[in-house]
């Protein structure tokens, strides 16, 4: 989504006064989104879930995963709806909306990101087998790398797939939205194997809150 998010911004009016903002900086704002939300996890997040969970996590690892793979299929449906529009107004009105409609979906992206990673960690640290932490924590790092190469096959099946009439190096003339839409599909698809996986998993350890009678810890 970066290179083609990165190349979306090129089509779109880029300009603050007589600036023009180039268009890789707009990533800084998934950067920042996976920052911010990672720093609010356990000041803000955590705190809060824990008063409705009365769990210590605030809510499980893989309820945190879960929670991330929601943020990225909504960031895919409004990535689909901004190039709808962006394509729109470039082909039909010949003019540009302004980039800063990306910064939706950079954000979505993300806060999804930054649930998944944390998600992801906290279950291999907890639920892996002593003698084998530092080998799950590598399997953490080999499965964003897996991720990149997925992309890029997914990328060149759906161009061989479609003839190159979704994916073109000038987006006026492509569907980078309806791209954008089966990635969406494909990550509710994920997401229900996830859930269905994820039902049948039996922590090793979780720490509860203590109640009184009154409901209060």
């Amino acid at each position: 989504m970066m290179t083609f998010t990165t190349e979306q911004a090129i089509f779109m009016n880029r300009k603050v006064g007589s600036f023009e903002i180039p268009a890789g900086s707009f990533s800084t704002f998934l950067f920042i989104t996976i920052l911010l939300f990672t720093s609010l996890n356990e000041r803000l997040f955590v705190p809060i879930a824990r008063k409705f969970t009365n769990n210590i996590q605030g809510i499980t690892s893989l309820q945190r995963i879960g929670t991330g793979l929601i943020f990225s299929m909504v960031a895919m449906v409004v990535a689909a709806l901004v190039e709808r529009q962006r394509r729109s107004s470039a082909v039909d009105a010949k003019t540009q909306i302004t980039a800063f409609w990306l910064v939706p979906q950079f954000f979505l992206v993300g806060a999804g990101e930054a649930f998944v990673y944390v998600g992801q960690l906290e279950f291999f640290i907890r639920e892996a087998p002593e003698k084998m932490k530092s080998m799950s924590t590598g399997l953490f790092l080999s499965t964003i790398s897996m991720g990149f190469f997925v992309s890029s096959l997914l990328v060149s099946l759906v161009d061989e797939a479609t003839k190159g009439s979704w994916l073109r190096s000038n987006f006026n003339e492509g569907r980078l939205n309806y791209f954008y839409l089966m990635l969406a599909v494909l990550g509710l698809l994920n997401f229900l194997v996830f859930v269905t996986v994820a039902m049948r998993h039996q922590y090793k350890n979780q720490q509860f809150i203590a109640t009184n009678d009154n409901g209060e810890a």
